[in-house]
This record gives C-alpha cells, sequence and structure tokens, in this order.
C-alpha cells in the first residue's frame, strides 16, 4: 500500500482538492450530495440508484445474519467497487489511509546507507556510504546479514525479506551480522537517517566521446541533475548519450519536462493533457531553452512508466532519439486528489498524457475501461520526420533489443551468491587494482570454489557462460573494492541494450 501512496505523490497534480461537505453519517453523506445537486439536470436520474443503495444497506442492517459495519460496507464494498468500473488507479482512501497518504507526502527518506545483495534467505552488503548509520556501526562490504531484530533471514522468503528490509529502515534495528573470517555472528545496532539518493545515480564515459546516464526516477531536481551530469562528462562536445530509463517507474512530469527541454527546440510539443471534463492542455519546450544538439539514444523496458514515458514519447516523436529496449508499461494518467467529509480521500483519474503525435501513453485498462479512448487520436502516428510509430499504450522502441536470457547456471550462480562470497574472501588477501580484470587462473579458482558449494557445472555449461562469469566476477571485486557504481560501469559495458546504443551511435 505505501508504494501506491508514495507512487501517488509523485504524480502531477492539478487544480486544488474540493472540499466536500461534512455529513454526520455515511447514508446521509450520499442524501446530502444528491440534494446539493438537485438542480443539476442529472441529479434527478442519481436520486432512484442512490435509494436502491440505502434500501440495500438498510434491509442488509437489519436482516443479516451477522451485524454490518456502515464503515465497511462502504469504505470497503460500495465506494471501491463503484470506482473498479472507471480504472485500476482510481482509488478510495479510508480516513487511516488518506492520513498515511498525508503523512507521507511530509515525510522525508531515511535509511541506513548501505548497498545490498538481496538473495532468497541472504543479505550481503556490498558497499556502505561514508558517514551513514551502516559506515558508523561499522559495516563493511563482504558482511552478511543472517538476522534482523531476532528474526533469521534464512527462514523468510524472497518477498517476506523485501517486507522485513523496508519494514528494518523505519526504525533503530539490531543486526546480527557474519564478518568475513569470523566464527559467530556481532550484534550491530543502528538508526535510520536522512539519506539522500540523487535520482540521476550513474554517469560515466562509456565509450570515447559518448555518455552513460542514469535516471532511477523524476524527482523536482532531476532536470538539474541530468543537465550537472552531461556537463561533467563534455557538454556540448559529447558525440552521444545512452539515455536509461530502464526500470524507472516514472515521478515528477515538471522534471520530465525540464529533461526534455535539454534536447529538444524551444516551443516544441512535449505532451498533451486530455479528458472528457478535463481542459485540454498542451506543454510545450521553453522558448529560452538552448537545447543539446549531440545524438540520444534512450533505453526502456516494461517498468520503464508515467514521467519517464512522456520524455521517452516526446524525443522519439520529434525524432531527437532512438528508442532501444522492450516496449515500455503504459501509465499515461493524470489524477486528482480530493479531500472528503469525515478525513477520508479520493484519487480519481481526470485526463490521459498524450505524446506530440496524438499517441495515449496509457495502455487500453481492461473490458469497459477504455484509457483515454474517448479522447484519443486515430492512428496512424508518425514522427516529425514521416516515420510511422506504434500506437496503443505505452512506448514501443524503434528497435526491440533483449537482455541476454539466463541459463540454468546464471540463476544457480546468483541464487546461492557464491560470487559475492568469494569475492569477499579473495579481496582480503589481494590487492585489485582499478583497471582489474578477472584471470583465467581466478576463473578456475573460483569453479573449485563452486564445487565445494555443490555447484558443479558440466563442461559445455561453463564454456558457454564461461565469459559472463568472467564480467560478473569482475564486478562483484569491483564492487566490493570500489563501490558499486564503479561495478555497475562494467556491467553497462557487456550489457547487450546498451552495446547496440553504442553501435546505433556509432561508437
Amino acid at each position: 500500500m505505501q508504494q501506491g501512496l508514495q507512487s501517488l505523490l509523485r504524480r502531477r497534480r492539478l487544480k486544488p482538492p474540493l472540499q466536500a461537505k461534512a455529513c454526520s453519517t455515511l447514508v446521509a453523506a450520499a442524501l446530502l450530495c444528491v440534494t446539493a445537486r438537485a438542480a443539476d439536470d442529472r441529479a434527478d436520474s442519481l436520486v432512484p440508484e442512490v435509494k436502491k443503495l440505502i434500501d440495500i444497506y438498510s434491509i442488509a442492517e437489519s436482516e443479516a445474519a451477522d451485524p454490518v459495519d456502515p464503515s465497511a460496507a462502504f469504505y470497503q464494498g460500495a465506494i471501491p467497487g463503484m470506482l473498479r468500473t472507471l480504472d485500476p488507479h482510481s482509488n478510495f482512501f479510508d480516513p487511516e489511509q488518506f492520513l498515511q497518504l498525508q503523512q507521507l507526502e511530509r515525510s522525508e527518506q531515511k535509511g541506513f546507507g548501505s548497498i545490498v545483495s538481496v538473495l532468497p534467505g541472504r543479505v550481503i552488503v556490498l558497499q556502505t556510504l561514508p558517514g551513514t548509520p551502516s559506515a558508523k556501526a561499522g559495516l563493511s562490504g563482504g558482511d552478511e546479514i543472517v538476522a534482523i531484530n531476532g528474526i533469521p533471514l534464512a527462514r523468510l522468503e524472497f518477498d517476506q525479506l523485501i517486507g522485513l528490509l523496508t519494514e528494518a529502515r523505519q526504525h533503530e534495528v539490531a543486526l546480527d551480522v557474519f564478518k568475513p573470517g569470523s566464527a559467530r555472528p556481532e550484534r550491530i545496532s543502528m538508526s535510520p537517517e536522512l539519506v539522500d539518493t540523487p535520482s540521476v545515480d550513474r554517469a560515466f564515459m562509456i565509450a570515447p566521446g559518448v555518455a552513460y546516464v542514469r535516471i532511477t526516477e523524476f524527482e523536482d531536481p532531476t532536470g538539474k541533475l541530468l543537465q550537472q551530469a552531461i556537463e561533467k562528462l563534455g557538454g556540448a562536445e559529447l558525440k552521444g548519450l545512452v539515455l536509461d530509463l530502464r526500470n524507472n517507474p516514472g515521478g515528477a512530469v515538471k522534471a520530465a519536462m525540464e529533461a526534455a527541454a535539454l534536447f529538444l527546440k524551444p516551443d516544441q510539443l512535449v505532451f498533451s493533457i486530455r479528458g472528457r471534463k478535463a481542459e485540454a492542455e498542451d506543454v510545450r519546450v521553453p522558448k529560452l531553452a538552448r537545447p543539446y544538439s549531440f545524438p540520444v539514444t534512450v533505453l526502456v523496458n516494461g517498468k520503464t512508466a508515467s514521467a519517464s514515458e512522456i520524455l521517452t514519447g516526446a524525443l522519439q516523436d520529434h525524432d531527437r532519439a532512438i528508442v532501444l529496449g522492450e516496449p515500455s508499461y503504459g501509465k499515461g494518467l493524470v489524477q486528482q486528489v480530493y479531500s472528503l467529509s469525515g478525513g477520508a480521500g479520493l484519487a480519481l483519474t481526470t485526463a490521459f498524457y498524450f505524446t506530440p503525435s496524438g499517441r495515449s501513453i496509457q495502455k487500453p485498462l481492461g473490458s469497459g475501461q477504455l484509457g483515454g479512448a474517448t479522447v484519443m487520436a486515430q492512428g496512424p502516428f508518425k514522427t516529425d520526420a514521416g516515420r510511422e510509430v506504434r500506437g496503443g499504450g505505452g512506448i514501443q522502441p524503434d528497435e526491440m533489443v533483449f537482455p541476454e536470457a539466463q541459463t540454468r547456471l546464471r540463476v544457480a550462480l546468483d541464487a546461492s551468491g557464491v560470487m559475492t562470497s568469494f569475492a569477499g574472501e579473495y579481496v582480503r588477501g589481494h590487492e585489485i587494482a582499478a583497471n582489474f580484470e578477472a584471470t583465467p587462473e581466478l576463473l578456475d579458482d573460483f569453479k573449485v570454489y563452486c564445487s565445494t558449494h555443490e555447484i558443479q557445472p558440466s563442461v559445455g555449461e561453463w564454456s558457454v557462460d564461461r565469459d559472463w562469469i568472467r564480467s560478473r566476477l569482475t564486478q562483484e571485486l569491483v564492487n566490493l573494492k570500489f563501490g558499486v557504481a564503479k561495478g555497475d560501469e562494467i556491467e553497462m559495458r557487456h550489457d547487450p541494450v546498451v552495446r547496440r546504443a553504442l553501435q546505433r551511435l556509432g561508437s
């Protein structure tokens, strides 16, 4: 529930929420809402429908075998049932949930400042950020957390483990930690603090003259952070940019618009807003914008959503970027949050986002749920240069490029955590240079290590995945020695989608 609420908070807000009149009971609220609209021509048609609802509730209240809770009947039944006929993203919040929504809006992100590898039943520390609770408490790369607040992690399913880690970030926590080479776990206590996690979290040169930048979500400072990252890597002198929006769930639409203004010409259309009742709105690049002119590729996948789809669609429709990867999620809703009587609240879809060519970003929502079809332009949809692009929701890449398929050996190595364990032991006894690469001798040692952990691949399996193992082992060692950011550089250079992006950029 909290993830859904946090997602809602990052969406674009329209007009101030409406205030409903206070009602003493839920039934009275329904009657008053109808009475207040008696002057409206449609109110007369609503009266018999609301009366049916009240009649059903009255009979159930007096005749049902078990007592009827009015809050449950309306808050959990009638109101959510009505909203389900609209779309899956319009939600009713009871007073407790709405209060939680408001508190999350005012809250700041807290954590311990550590980056961990989460495996079934295991959590291994990869890096602790300087000055954070994790670093102050003595956690370091290679440590394994075996229990949180007395709960053994080995007994937990993966989803349970993620839930426990999420909850642990909210309060003081006691960890049982195995240090490399120790015979028994050490008890470490930490309290969460405010942790700065920038939305532009990776920026480096991926090839001569070509920069790689990853945006994890869109927050208020994202546009400025993106520009700073580009300038640091060469600015207008760059020969190309790989902009990675994979797994980006979206966020603040204003931030996506500011990012678009770094690449599109002044006054070019970024997106449109249209709905049955909402006033149509076209949002354009500011007239004083000074965009970069180097070539751009944008990487997307099935978890690229919302504001990141708005940016991608604008760059694609104006032929400003080549889009690579997999079709995006397809979430293009404009939502309004309303305050209701009794402390309840309502998030209602009031309009939809459209790309410059007229494509609805929102995918059709299912039977009876049109997802913007009532205001959707008819295809075919074409870019500025006349290229035809597919509609139907989400952003379809110009070229489909998939990540490498998982083999049985890769799944076993990832699930067991043997790579991270081996890397932790190796780092303690060896020097790791900045340009470190796993050697054939190191791979042989790792193969022996795997056999002691009941992983014994055939000659054929090892041969097929040997290059992948060398890259991943190098990455794990660099993670522990120099930090996860450096390890990510190694991963991206072997990523098939990134490699294809470099080919399209001529690198």
